[in-house]
């Protein structure tokens, strides 16, 4: 390319950008006053704010039920001390600041996303932010004041900064600390050990990935003992009763929740699943571990990514619809890699807010749902479930060599 033809399109990119800035900005401004308008309380946000007003007053952490709601809190103790902070602020200010907060974490969660898929154009991450905003995970997990998109950043923020087979200072950091404050990202540590034993099985040098997975281990032991040095007797409590109650987050057949433990109550009429979804979750943890492993071992580190965050949504025993904020990336994966018309299913599912067109709320219809209510009801779970396929399918045949593999033969 010529130095005249480099300038002209420097200068093409220079004028793109403050368009798309602007088209975001604009985007973020009318979902503002669209959530004003909702008059969202961000109930999830004052149970937070609840969790930390009682860690510093010293009271019985587990024993809480905050706002008019009656929610208990179900984090680790390690969020709640980090939810001291947001004692600080009045409750307007807090909101405020909480959407500003979340509107940022959006467009740095839609540059890693770009990052992972291998989508470098700077632009690009403020149109699809404009756009990303108004899915329905992102549109609740804001209006609920939710942290879905802080444990997200930090997830992809670890895995970005050490790429498969490469470890470096301070790998494991974000993803022990995401899995201490909410116990979903756990899966991530799992997977990188997997992989790691996985290569080594293979006869390849599986020790980056199992550094890595051992930098997660230690951040995350490292934030619970401290937790447990705080609140010694919120942290007994946690890890030998309120870990092992997931119905405390709610009722598990609510539409809202689109992991499969949900699917099979509303498919079932029955508010306890029990033994048939252990059954079928253990068995899609070990397809959909299967499945991210031979993705990171075959370099294809997004595929590998989005599958272990899309196992980890369907595996626990509640996701709601805000925790699907990880449709960010799978949508620019799919587009990206030429499934066209998968990219534009999954945008349409994640935009129609479908789970709340079918009977919810007070006396718990969801348990009477009728055949096409239950197929609306399961979109997200089933999206994620095709995608796990989709991904499976997409893999190369061949096992390149893993980068550490390469060190090692260098050496």
């Amino acid at each position: 390319m010529s130095p005249f033809v480099t300038v002209i399109a420097f200068s093409g990119d220079r004028r793109r950008l403050p368009v798309a800035v602007g088209a975001c900005l604009l985007s973020f401004a009318a979902f503002w006053l669209a959530q004003r308008a909702a008059h969202v309380t961000m109930v999830d946000l004052m149970v937070y704010r609840a969790e930390g007003a009682a860690v510093r007053a010293g009271g019985d952490l587990y024993a809480l039920r905050a706002t008019a709601a009656h929610l208990p809190p179900t984090y680790p103790p390690f969020a709640a001390l980090l939810f001291t902070a947001l004692t600080l602020p009045d409750t307007t200010l807090l909101r405020t600041l909480a959407t500003a907060g979340n509107l940022a974490l959006l467009v740095v969660f839609v540059r890693l996303s770009l990052r992972l898929v291998g989508h470098a154009r700077v632009e690009s991450v403020w149109w699809v932010a404009a756009a990303a905003v108004w899915c329905e995970p992102v549109w609740t997990t804001v209006r609920y004041g939710q942290v879905n998109l802080l444990l997200a950043v930090l997830v992809l923020w670890d895995l970005a900064r050490h790429p498969a087979g490469r470890c470096g200072r301070w790998a494991g950091a974000g993803l022990g600390i995401a899995a201490a404050i909410k116990l979903t990202p756990a899966l991530f540590p799992a997977f990188l050990l997997a992989t790691g034993v996985t290569a080594r099985l293979g006869g390849e040098h599986g020790g980056p990935w199992l550094r890595h997975a051992r930098g997660a281990a230690a951040a995350f032991a490292g934030a619970t003992l401290l937790a447990a040095a705080a609140l010694p007797y919120d942290s007994w409590r946690y890890w030998t009763d309120v870990a092992f109650r997931p119905d405390r987050a709610g009722h598990p057949e609510a539409t809202a929740n689109q992991a499969l433990r949900g699917v099979l109550a509303r498919l079932t009429h029955h508010p306890d699943p029990g033994t048939p979804w252990l059954a079928v979750a253990a068995v899609v943890a070990v397809l959909g571990l299967a499945v991210a492993v031979s993705a990171e071992s075959r370099g294809a580190r997004a595929w590998a990514v989005c599958a272990c965050a899309v196992t980890a949504l369907l595996i626990s025993p509640v996701s709601w619809t805000h925790h699907w904020v990880w449709c960010v990336p799978v949508v620019p994966l799919l587009w990206t890699r030429g499934h066209r018309v998968a990219a534009v299913g999954t945008a349409l599912v994640f935009c129609s807010y479908v789970p709340w067109w079918v009977p919810h709320g007070t006396g718990r219809p969801e348990l009477h749902l009728t055949a096409p209510q239950l197929a609306l009801s399961a979109l997200y779970a089933g999206a994620g479930a095709l995608f796990l396929v989709l991904t499976r399918t997409s893999l190369p045949v061949s096992r390149p060599r893993s980068p550490a593999r390469q060190a090692v033969t260098k050496e």
